[in-house]
């Protein structure tokens, strides 16, 4: 299985974000699966794939021609696919994935995670869509879901789509 990573450019501020970005690595390895991400080598995203390689699993990374310059650079069980943009790039992730996984970063991984959930809601998937909810990062967006559905803008069986987990336990939980 593939799970697609969306995560940061940066580590964060809180020493706590690249911790999870380890933990999730050594997870993704532990249960045999391979990952897909955005194929930088830096911030969490480097992270989190240093260690999935570093534990013989496969990784790809999808980055548009521009990014070239700033972000590439792994060994290993690496492919990296090259796109022309980041809509290609995008497309591709989400090709290659069987499980979309946002952890905190910044509008690249929330607009990320955001496409995914909106195919899922429009039924062009059926593919989990969680947000990775390190020291509650991701509360904020969840009541975001809450008051769509308020004011009747998200259906509320859309909204139990969009799964939330704060620990690697809770990810064991909403994965087979």
């Amino acid at each position: 299985m593939n799970i697609t990573v969306y995560c940061g450019s940066k580590t964060g501020r809180d020493p706590a974000y690249t911790e999870a970005a380890a933990a999730l690595g050594q997870w993704i390895c532990s249960r045999g699966y391979d990952m897909v991400y955005g194929g930088g080598n830096i911030g969490l995203m480097s992270v989190t794939a240093d260690i999935v390689l570093a534990g013989g699993r496969a990784v790809t990374g999808v980055i548009p021609e521009f990014l070239l310059q700033y972000e590439t650079g792994h060994e290993g069980r690496y492919t990296l696919e090259v796109t022309r943009d980041m809509s290609q790039r995008k497309n591709r992730m989400l090709e290659l994935g069987d499980v979309y996984l946002a952890m905190p970063g910044g509008t690249g991984t929330l607009e990320e995670i955001a496409e995914a959930i909106s195919l899922q809601k429009l039924g062009r998937h059926e593919k989990p869509c969680i947000f990775y909810n390190i020291n509650g990062f991701f509360d904020p967006l969840k009541q975001m879901f809450t008051s769509m559905v308020n004011e009747g803008f998200l259906r509320p069986e859309d909204q139990e789509k969009i799964l939330f987990a704060r620990s690697i336990e809770e990810l064991d939980e909403l994965l087979p």
